[in-house]
């Protein structure tokens, strides 16, 4: 029984076809169903046929296992990256800049010679980010482990960030939740909030220009979420075109031999 649920782990990684991510910040992008054609409609017509099998075939349990299996290897080498010292602030596809409706007021700032504290700000809510980082794993492997029969079948057969949103779908909203009172306490902690306050009040006194205050809490909080799911759909990409990569020291003798 064993051999056949790593057997049927084996082959239901394989079946993830190679996909691709537009890396913004909503971690969305035109997707495709996968091919029906080739190898990969082969591969997938047979789990298809065998779920069904009587004796022998790959049942929807085997396919909701393989596919945690490899998810949880996967996706907790992401959480683990973001949360590292500078896993947002030295990745330009993470590192959170200033609020977009305060964009002015940071190249204003530079103008009048204020760079050292624009790039203060700048580090304390990268910094700010990486710890609260440090939630995101328990949430995922909630979300993956709970993932049922269902769920598991539609990321099969469903489109090629499939998985990627469905952990949004499951686990965005409690990230937003676990993450707000982390990044608060450490916007606080590293004094961004005062330096965003001083080079608010700073721009604020310039004539002429439009008074800006955003809520620095939510936008960073925001941000740090986003930048979360692009270290997901990257570790989705990764899955998809290198199953062995991604998966145990088991099933990666399964792949040797295929």
């Amino acid at each position: 029984m064993m051999k056949k649920n790593v057997l049927a782990a084996a082959i239901l990684v394989l079946t993830i076809s190679q996909t691709s991510f537009a890396q913004d910040s909503t971690v969305t992008a035109p997707t495709k169903k996968a091919s029906s054609g080739g190898l990969f409609g082969k591969i997938l017509n047979a789990v298809t046929q065998s779920s069904t099998a009587t004796s022998g075939g790959l049942s929807s349990i085997d396919i909701a296992s393989g596919l945690k299996e490899a998810l949880q290897v996967g996706i907790s080498k992401g959480s683990d990256q973001a949360s590292a010292l500078d896993g947002y602030f030295k990745n330009p596809l993470l590192k959170i800049a200033f609020p977009p409706e305060a964009q002015k007021v940071a190249s204003t700032l530079r103008q009048l010679g204020l760079n050292k504290q624009v790039d203060q700000f700048e580090l304390s809510m990268n910094r700010a980010a990486e710890d609260a980082a440090k939630k995101a794993k328990p949430v995922f492997i909630k979300a993956i482990t709970s993932m049922s029969i269902q769920d598991a079948v539609g990321i099969l057969r469903g489109q090629n960030d499939a998985a990627t949103q469905y952990l949004r779908r499951t686990s965005g909203q409690q990230l937003i939740t676990e993450f707000t009172p982390i990044i608060d306490s450490t916007l606080k902690k590293n004094n961004a909030t005062r330096y965003y306050s001083d080079l608010v009040n700073t721009y604020n006194k310039v004539p002429f220009v439009q008074k800006v205050n955003p809520n620095l809490t939510a936008y960073a909080t925001g941000k740090a979420v986003d930048g979360l799911f692009v270290l997901v759909a990257q570790e989705e990409a990764k899955i998809r075109e290198n199953p062995a990569a991604r998966v145990t020291d088991l099933l990666k003798k399964v792949f040797s031999k295929q």
